[in-house]
């Protein structure tokens, strides 16, 4: 297809041209999900123009993101130090498009610190990616969402978006399909909302789904994985009145928990 052609995160990233404050990017057609720009690549072109920006900050640890507007064809990312201390810098961006706001983004930065505490969340054994079925059957590459195709995606547990399943939930392993652009923390946050809604499974019929917000806490200073690999798993934790919530957990290859969020969707089905 077209759309596999087009230039992964790492070159839209370098193609970031300052204006003023902030940095203005086009929004590739393969990039969109419907009519706006797909809220992973929103998420990383933010902390991207946060990088450009923001000199000396510590390890990400936290972002909160408030999906506002459809980020279209252009927008513009602008970052403003809200704090910085010794400790913790707060840093938020906002994407604008011609028709306004379109995403309001906080990452919060800290330094590394001892401490007793250290609390893993185990991760269920997995066969390797190798070893799983593709996401998305060549047959049905036209009618995924055109971002979907930007990433190689496969199967480990849970259902796929209509197949009318019992519970919501899906388990699978995901990276960036150009090589280029598998390395880095923008990278990952990119990735990080590459699943469908924990809710679509549990769906046998299609309909509309947008993100509202997200939240995602990182759990390690530079996370790092193999050959782009990472393990994508979200839940569905509870549904009514047009909305649902879920918990997402990405891990490393090696099993390590690297970030753990939580997503409100809204439904329209």
């Amino acid at each position: 297809m077209i759309f596999k052609k087009q230039p992964g995160f790492d070159a839209i990233v370098g193609s970031m041209t300052p204006d003023g404050d902030g940095f203005n990017v086009d929004i590739l057609p393969a990039w969109k999900q419907g009519r706006t720009a797909y809220g992973g690549l929103t998420s990383g072109l933010a902390l991207a123009a946060c990088q450009k920006s923001v000199s000396d900050l510590p390890p990400l640890r936290s972002a909160n993101i408030n999906f506002i507007g459809p980020v279209d064809d252009r927008a513009t990312f602008t970052a403003t130090v809200l704090r910085k201390g010794r400790n913790v810098t707060t840093v938020k961006v906002v994407a604008t498009t011609d028709k306004g706001t379109a995403a309001d983004i906080v990452f919060t930065f800290g330094v590394t610190r001892k401490s007793d505490l250290t609390v893993d969340y185990p991760i269920i054994d997995a066969p390797k990616p190798q070893d799983c079925k593709r996401f998305t059957p060549k047959i049905a590459e036209p009618i995924v969402p055109k971002f979907f195709l930007r990433f190689e995606t496969k199967l480990i547990d849970g259902a796929r978006p209509m197949s009318g399943a019992d519970r919501g939930y899906i388990r699978a392993w995901s990276r960036h399909s150009d090589v280029n652009s598998r390395e880095g923390i923008a990278s990952l946050m990119t990735l990080s909302d590459v699943l469908p809604p924990a809710a679509l499974p549990m769906f046998k019929k299609m309909g509309p789904v947008s993100s509202v917000n997200f939240l995602l806490n990182f759990l390690v200073d530079a996370p790092k994985t193999t050959d782009g690999w990472w393990q994508v798993e979200t839940s569905l934790s509870a549904a009514q009145n047009g909305y649902s919530s879920q918990v997402m957990r990405i891990y490393n290859y090696d099993g390590e928990l690297v970030c753990e969020g939580m997503q409100m969707v809204a439904i329209f089905i």
